[in-house]
């Protein structure tokens, strides 16, 4: 129990020091908790990292009144994936309709609390910290795969369905698996609705309430024991609503 509510600053990680107080956020929540693992996870230092990290900015959402780390969220901008050779989830999807889009991107991902913090106000000092970024760098869509824990769709049916049936992107922004899982694994009329929302992690229902969408296909990732959907979010589309609620109540266009 904490003797006060906690006050939350965000920055950009400057230093080692604070990346790799975000990868140890990274290690506790997807190796020590969901099982995940990967050829540069340091186990003896507690740190979850990869090739990748060099190039992205990894942005910290700290609790100011312990220094705790209450979530982490890496950003990698289209000029910085050209440094690095190709965005993190080229790997799993065929990227092409949104790098030919001629629009400013930004591929998030490694979103992760906490588990003192779920629940509070640190995913809306996450989110806000996010827009701010975005409205600085002029980003015009934003994409990352999310993951469902576990590697086997049988089990994720009805969620991984009422994400293809009803939040499939539109032709401009669809992205494709590059291994195919097919999404379609109930028919429409036959979805558990509550179990598909229950079952769906809360990361990718916030995405949908923002008006995002899914790529066509999900990824099983047997290394790091999850099933990914690609997110895509036009900032141009979303609605009045959807951008107050993104921007922390800040209305911002």
């Amino acid at each position: 129990m904490q003797d006060c509510p906690p006050e939350f600053s965000v920055k950009i990680a400057e230093t080692d020091a604070e990346l790799r107080a975000a990868q140890a956020l990274r290690y506790d929540v997807f190796v020590r908790e969901l099982g995940g693992g990967g050829a540069l996870v340091d186990h003896d230092a507690g740190l979850e990292r990869d090739r990748f990290d060099p190039f992205f900015d990894h942005m910290l959402v700290i609790d100011d009144t312990t220094g705790t780390v209450a979530g982490v969220y890496r950003l990698l901008r289209d000029d910085q994936a050209a440094e690095a050779g190709q965005f993190y989830s080229e790997d799993e999807y065929d990227l092409t309709v949104l790098r030919s889009s001629g629009r400013k991107l930004l591929e998030l991902g490694r979103s992760c609390l906490h588990a003192d913090y779920r629940g509070g106000m640190a995913m809306f000092h996450l989110w806000s910290g996010l827009a701010d970024y975005v409205e600085t760098h002029g980003i015009e869509v934003l994409f990352g795969v999310a993951s469902f824990h576990g590697t086997d769709p049988a089990a994720l049916a009805n969620p991984l369905a009422m994400l293809h049936h009803n939040h499939l992107a539109p032709p401009g922004l669809r992205v494709r698996s590059k291994s195919f899982q097919s999404m379609n694994l109930v028919a429409a009329d036959d979805l558990n609705r509550k179990r598909a929302m229950v079952e769906t992690p809360a990361l990718i229902k916030a995405y949908l309430r923002l008006g995002g969408y899914v790529g066509d296909g999900a990824y099983v990732d047997q290394s790091f024991n999850t099933t990914d959907v690609c997110l895509i979010l036009d900032t141009a589309q979303m609605n009045d609503r959807q951008r107050r609620i993104y921007s922390g109540g800040k209305g911002r266009k």
